[in-house]
Order: C-alpha cells, then structure tokens, then sequence
C-alpha cells in the first residue's frame, strides 16, 4: 500500500529518486479514465477545440556567494531578485507571480460559470528553487487548483525531464533519471492521485531525437515511465509512409520509432505548429485558428481537429502583460461554445470514447529518417548505420543527427564540447561508479550525486552561450564528479 505523501524534500536535496510506488502509480493510472468523467464539453457537438500550454523554468546556478567553486547552488530567480539591477533581472517579481497567478486565474473563471483549461509543466530545478527561497505561496495556489476537485478538470500537467535536459544531447540512461526524477519530485509535492493524471509529456526546447537509436530509446523511455502522448513541434518529424510534412496537424499521430536493431516503441504525438511560441499563446492565436475550422475526418468519423500551441509562461512582455487579459477573454468566449479550450488528454478521452483507437492515427518518425531507411535495413549491422549517416551529410548539408527543437537556427551540440565533455564524463562516471554498482538510490549519496548530475545537464547552460553560463556547468560538474570520487570510492 502506498503512503499518502512522501517528503518533498530529503536532508536538503529534492525527492527525486528511490521510492517504488511511482512505478505503480504510473501503471495503475494506464487503466482509468482521469478527466472523461469530470469534463464538462459536449464533444458530440463541438466542431474544433484548442490546447495552451505554458513551460516554465529556471535553472539553478552556483551563484550563492562570490566565489564559484563554493558558492551554493540557488534558483536563477533568486539571483535575479537579489540582483535586480542587473539587465532585466528587474522582472523576477513579475515571474514569481507568473508561477502563481494560474492559481488566480482558474478559480476566478469558475467561480463566474466557464471552462478554462490550461496544460502546465514546470521543471524540476524551478520547483526546487522556489521553494528553497520559501515561495510558499506559489505551491499553494498550484496545489489548489490541481488538487480542488471543483477546479481540477481545468488544469493538466505534463511531465518534463527533471533537470530541463535537452534528449537528442543527453546521455540515454541520464534521461531516464530526468523522467523519474520529475515523477519522484511531482509526487512528493502534490501526491500520488495528482501524478496519476500526468499522463502527458513535454521535452524541453521541443528538443526530439531523430538519431534512430536515441529517438528509440526517448519513446521507450516515455512508455515505460507510464506516458501515453507526447508533444512534438511539427517540423521535427515527417510522415513514416513517404517522408513528407505532416498533413493533419491538428489531429493526433502515432510516433514511432526504430533502433539499429529493429526494435520499435511509439507513443501518441500531439502536435505543436510553428510560430512565434509566446506571442501566439499570448495573444491566444490558437483559438481563433481553431474557431476557423470544422470537423476533419479520422479513419471514417468526424472529429473536432485540436489546434495545439506551448509557450514560456513568464518569459517577455507579451507574456508577462498581454496574456492574463487576454486568456480570460478567451475563456469567456470560448466557454459553452463550438469551439472550447480543451487540454489533450481530455480530448484523448473522449476520441477513444467514440471508437477511435491508437492505430487510426497517422504514423510518423523523426525527420529524417525516411532517407536513412532507404540505404540501411533495422537489423543490420549497427556499424553500417553510422556509415550511412556519414554519407548522407557528405551528401545533404542539411542532414544531420543532432535532432530537432523549436528552432532550426539554435544546435544544442555544435560548438559546446567544453560543456558537453565534463558532462558525458561526469555521466560515465555515474554510470560506472554508481549505477552499475548497485548502491541504493534511496541513499543520501546516490541522491546527492544523481542531483548534481541531472542539475548539470540542463539546457540552459547552452541557450544562453559561451561564458559564465558554461562556466556554471562546468563547476557543477567537478562538484559531481568529486562527489562520485569521494562518496563511491
């Protein structure tokens, strides 16, 4: 039987690793229903619907005093609010409310009589740091509006690596400890029932593998986890049957995936489109796109199509400022309409509860991969395969194995081996040093170490260029990697 709640936090580091039930709470919630019962849209006679999401994220960065090598590890909020005359440090009080005011808003709308929907996906270093810097009032308002059986049906969270790992670049074993890190920590915040009703998965940066035997392993990743869909930018993936676009990007897809082996895993895709992310959600485009559409037709039934769109919940003007007003006017609008907000698994629900089934679902792949399944058979030596990538690029300067995110103009691999190499060492040497050696990971070493590990990995210490962001990367890799050496010798 599973307890009721576990810490949150254990001897100062997140609860992120060692507990048993997640896996069973991920296997029991693949049975039931989650928000068919409690939604309040009349799919029969709606005509289209829209999804929001909003990420939100802040690293944690070695900025706790002057010295780098010592300084502590704290939320890059809490840098920005003690440093508020730096750059635009100055909005970090209109971030801590950003991470609430969903909280505001949902009651709000309910209490007037209409449907909001709103899917959410923080990371596990920025719940981490706010609650570190005792933003307790962030956790309530969240906990209420997931948990309050009168306001939960409008909210959806999704999964996310713990650590804001980007998975084309991230060592495959290290990506599952980001999944399960977010599921321990996710748990320990808002409960075992809450957890049971994630049943989505949003990778950071939109980041999708397209190499086949990491994007293999990311799907299998999600599935194993206990995931039934994941979102995926439209144009990191191409149609499986000729390699073309997608055509119906605002229906549901089946992405799958093949390894060198010939083994194969996929997961429900729900699509983003392309376009200025925040500015899109911000000025709630996706609904009147979607109030421009009628039903599509699905293996020989009409569906509503779902325009589906995520974006940073706090970062820019357009955000910070346009999107609160105009969310509530949208949801005025929208609510009781042919045309409602919806979150994606709400709307799964109720396509599966008209007799559409996983298979009706147009099958896609990485982008890609087509060209690589017409030189190179699954099955055959793996050695090959990587032969053949290296011909294609000779071939195409537009081929490549670094994957695909929400930008073609930004590669999380090219240009970072300064960063990228402490980090697949401090990942080898977790590998060989703890994980293969059986130590327990609900020992305070295992957990400090996998901490470090997963806080090194995140992407931002990319984003943001070559500098003091690599120069906090590195050093959260020689804490880890002198932590493995001392505690696991």
């Amino acid at each position: 039987m599973r307890p009721e709640m576990m810490p949150e936090t254990i001897d100062g580091l997140p609860n992120i690793c060692g507990s048993v039930e997640i896996d069973e709470t991920m296997k029991a919630a693949a049975k039931k229903n989650h928000y068919l019962r409690e939604s309040t849209v009349r799919f029969d006679r709606i005509r289209s619907a829209t999804a929001i999401a909003l990420h939100m994220h802040q690293p944690l960065i070695p900025a706790g005093g002057n010295d780098l090598r010592t300084a502590s590890l704290i939320s890059n909020l809490q840098y920005m609010m003690e440093n508020q005359g730096i750059g635009d440090n100055h909005n970090a009080p209109v971030f801590h409310w950003c991470y609430k005011r969903m909280g505001e808003f949902i009651p709000t709308l309910i209490g007037e009589g209409k449907e909001p929907r709103v899917m959410l996906e923080y990371s596990g270093t920025l719940l981490y740091g706010l609650r570190k810097m005792g933003l307790h009032d962030v956790f309530d308002n969240l906990k209420r509006i997931t948990l309050a059986p009168e306001y939960r049906r409008a909210v959806e969270w999704l999964g996310c690596p713990w650590g804001h790992a980007v998975a084309p670049s991230t060592p495959v074993q290290d990506y599952k400890y980001h999944v399960q890190a977010w599921q321990h920590h996710f748990a320990a915040i808002f409960g075992f029932e809450a957890l049971e009703r994630v049943r989505g998965f949003s990778p950071s940066e939109m980041a999708l593998p397209n190499h086949p035997d990491t994007a293999y392993a990311f799907v299998k990743t999600l599935v194993d986890c206990g995931f039934k869909w994941v979102l995926v930018q439209e144009h990191t993936v191409e149609l499986a049957s000729n390699g073309a676009p997608l055509e119906s990007k605002h229906l549901p897809h089946k992405l799958v995936c093949t390894n060198s082996s010939g083994e194969k895993a996929s997961i429900i895709a729900i699509i983003k489109t392309q376009g200025s992310d925040t500015k899109l959600v911000a000025q709630m485009q996706p609904y009147y796109e979607a109030n421009s559409l009628s039903r599509w037709q699905l293996n020989g039934k009409q569906v509503p199509p779902l325009v589906t769109q995520i974006a940073d919940g706090e970062n820019g003007g357009v955000m910070m400022n346009e999107f609160p007003p105009k969310f509530m006017e949208t949801v005025r609008e929208s609510s009781g309409s042919d045309s409602p907000l919806i979150n994606v698994s709400e709307y799964l629900e109720h396509l599966f509860e008209m007799g559409i089934t996983e298979s009706d679902f147009p099958v896609i792949q990485p982008v890609f991969q087509k060209k690589i399944w017409e030189r190179f058979t699954p099955g055959a030596d793996p050695q090959k395969l990587e032969i053949v990538i290296e011909e294609l690029k000779k071939q195409d300067n537009r081929f490549h194995m670094d994957g695909g995110s929400w930008t073609n103009d930004i590669s999380w691999v090219k240009g970072y081996e300064n960063v990228l190499d402490p980090m697949q060492k401090l990942s080898a040497l977790f590998d060989e040093k703890v994980a293969k050696k059986g130590f327990s990971s609900s020992e305070h070493r295992y957990r400090n170490a996998l901490f470090h590990l997963l806080t090194s990995q995140t992407s931002c210490y990319r984003y943001w260029g070559q500098g003091l962001w690599t120069d906090y990367a590195r050093e959260i890799c020689r804490r880890g990697v002198e932590i493995i050496e001392n505690d696991f010798s």
